[in-house]
C-alpha cells in the first residue's frame, strides 16, 4: 500500500477541506473553483466529477491530500 492510497477519502471531508497534490503541490480549494476545469466556485472536491484531474500536472484525484486546518 502506498501512502497515497488514503489521501483521497471522500467520505472524511468536509464541503470546505482543501485538497493538494501529492505531485505538484497544486492547491484545490473550494472557494475558489477551478477555472481549467470549468468548476464553479463552492464546489467541494468530494463533488468534483471523476474524471477531474489536476490542473498543473495531470496527477487523477486519489493523489490529493487534505491539508490541515491551518488555513
Amino acid at each position: 500500500m502506498s501512502g497515497f492510497e488514503n489521501f483521497g477519502k471522500r467520505e472524511t471531508m468536509d464541503a470546505a477541506d482543501r485538497m493538494e497534490c501529492g505531485i505538484c503541490w497544486h492547491v484545490y480549494d473550494p472557494a475558489e473553483g477551478d477555472p481549467v476545469w470549468q468548476i464553479d466556485i463552492g464546489t467541494a472536491f468530494a463533488d468534483l466529477p471523476p474524471d477531474w484531474r489536476c490542473p498543473n500536472c495531470d496527477a487523477p484525484q486519489e493523489k490529493f491530500m487534505r491539508l490541515g486546518d491551518g488555513r
